[in-house]
């Protein structure tokens, strides 16, 4: 076991090839539920636009408990913080299906 710990193998020989092996099915069999390991879908992302203002989607979880007078801060500080400019908002825009569920907001900022 201290060998193991230690990694003291000679390469090239087979007990070296097991503790690869041993590491290499941990890495890649283990589930991420063990670790409560999940992919986690980004809140701001720029999307395409003018040349004059940057415009930005916004998901609905990162401005669901601002006050709607200030959802143009946060927002301009959500995008601050991704991008690490400073930008002035022009508008925000809500988002919504024709059941009026909100599905996002966009930001249209300029530098």
């Amino acid at each position: 076991m201290r060998r193991l710990i230690f990694w003291e193998f000679p390469r090239m020989s087979w007990q070296y090839d097991i503790a690869v092996a041993l590491i290499l099915a941990f890495i890649f069999l283990t589930p991420r539920d063990l670790f409560k390991d999940q992919p986690r879908a980004v809140g701001v992302v720029q999307i395409p636009g003018s040349q004059k203002e940057a415009v930005f989607w916004i998901d609905p979880k990162e401005l669901r408990d601002t006050a709607p007078a200030l959802r143009g801060q946060r927002a301009v500080e959500l995008v601050q913080r991704r991008t690490g400019k400073k930008m002035e908002l022009v508008r925000l825009e809500t988002v919504a299906d024709p059941g009026d569920e909100v599905k996002g907001f966009m930001a249209f900022l300029k530098p």
